[in-house]
């Protein structure tokens, strides 16, 4: 079984990191005991139906007391099917507040699903006194990382033992959903634990040695890695633990949806591809985005992934659209003749290829606005023809796309 290889994995894991000094997770810890669970307090009812709230013990114990609670909102449907199928929502690395994810909650009830919005470790109320939201969930050290992840991990499954223990819900059509880090820790979730049936992925991928070594996100953490003698190698086989595709693909049957930008340096393409193939058959739905740019269409985006859990957990097919239109937003510094040198933001106005590769684009630029047809050379350089009240010229561009 999936989680009994989770399992001995990480206790083989945590007596390889004693050795060296490292943190990771107690094997004591790991068969996730069951526990009784308090009444969720009501807190708003509309005619959508009610928002609750409730806190729990995590499995998973750190230092920081803050940590140690799990506060989960509860969303049940007023209409629908009853009991109603429930999908647990994980959020992005360094959320401040819930906004998205109560978005979609409110999406998810208007098609009749339940949701619990989970707050990851080190984020929001779980935040340790004198750090930001998320500072602390993904630091240059392997063994905090894999103690993260564990945890991570285990709070979903203990939200599902909560959706477990409350007779309104559908204990037989769970759902997973996470946007950026939620992505990859509900990428661990969902290769272990087979009562999930369907998952959606949100700007998230697999291989997270690789995310680490290449994301714009997490320069510094990479550096410091560096210079603690660290390579990309050493460090997937050291968080092979923790790895979602240690466990994909897995037995259990499913439905999936994969949404990813093209642009996105945060996670690269190339890793989104990974969880794609280690995925029985998923739908896959691409942004002409980065990373960020999907705020600009995320009532789109949300609507979307509503609509694949309220389909696919009703029995239905959801088929997805080829892509998700919306705005690709570059900012940069362009290097031209007879222009010179100069910062911009721009947005593209045509792709003529589908990776976006060769572009046309607006800059608005201190100096008035260029106009440029380029194409890619390397990550974040491209080159082209330029034009401006100045004439037609050459140039340089470096951009990255949010």
């Amino acid at each position: 079984m999936p989680i009994g290889r989770f399992v001995a994995a990480i206790g083989s894991c945590f007596f390889t990191a004693l050795a060296a000094g490292q943190a990771t997770a107690p094997p004591e810890l790991l068969e996730l005991p069951k526990i009784a669970f308090p009444e969720p307090k009501l807190v708003e009812e509309t005619e959508l139906g009610a928002q609750y709230e409730v806190e729990f013990p995590s499995a998973y114990q750190t230092r920081y007391p803050e940590n140690n609670r799990v506060p989960v909102r509860l969303f049940e449907p007023a209409n629908g099917p009853k009991p109603a199928p429930a999908v647990v929502i994980t959020h992005y690395w360094g959320a401040s507040d819930l906004r998205p994810e109560i978005a979609l909650a409110n999406n998810l009830m208007q098609r009749g699903v339940a949701s619990a919005i989970l707050t990851l470790p080190y984020h929001i109320s779980r935040t340790p006194a004198g750090s930001h939201s998320g500072e602390m969930a993904i630091q240059p050290d392997p063994g905090k990382l894999i103690a993260m992840m564990t945890q991570s991990e285990l709070d979903i499954r203990r939200t599902l033992d909560f959706l477990d223990s409350r007779p309104e819900i559908d204990h037989s059509r769970y759902g997973l959903v996470g946007i950026s880090l939620g992505a990859l820790v509900s990428g661990l979730a969902f290769a272990l634990d087979p009562r999930v049936y369907v998952s959606s992925f949100v700007l998230g991928g697999a291989d997270i040695a690789h995310i680490l070594w290449s994301s714009s996100r997490v320069i510094p953490q990479r550096e410091e890695l560096r210079k603690l003698g660290w390579t990309e190698a050493k460090l997937r086989r050291a968080l092979a633990v923790i790895e979602p595709l240690s466990y994909l693909p897995r037995k259990a049957p499913s439905r999936t949806l994969v949404i990813y930008g093209r642009f996105d340096t945060v996670v690269p393409r190339a890793d989104t591809v990974k969880l794609e193939n280690a995925l029985d058959h998923p739908s896959v739905i691409g942004l002409d985005t980065g990373h960020y740019g999907g705020v600009f269409i995320q009532s789109k985006v949300l609507r979307t992934v509503a609509d694949f859990f309220g389909q696919e957990m009703q029995g239905k097919t959801f088929v997805a659209p080829p892509e998700l239109s919306g705005p690709t937003l570059r900012i940069g510094a362009l290097a031209g003749y007879p222009t010179g040198l100069d910062l911009g933001v721009g947005i593209d106005f045509v792709h003529f290829d589908r990776p976006g590769n060769f572009f046309g684009s607006l800059f608005v630029t201190p100096r008035g606005l260029r106009i440029l047809l380029d194409r890619k050379i390397t990550a974040g350089f491209s080159a082209g023809i330029e034009g401006s009240t100045r004439g037609v010229g050459v140039g340089l561009l470096w951009s990255t796309v949010l």
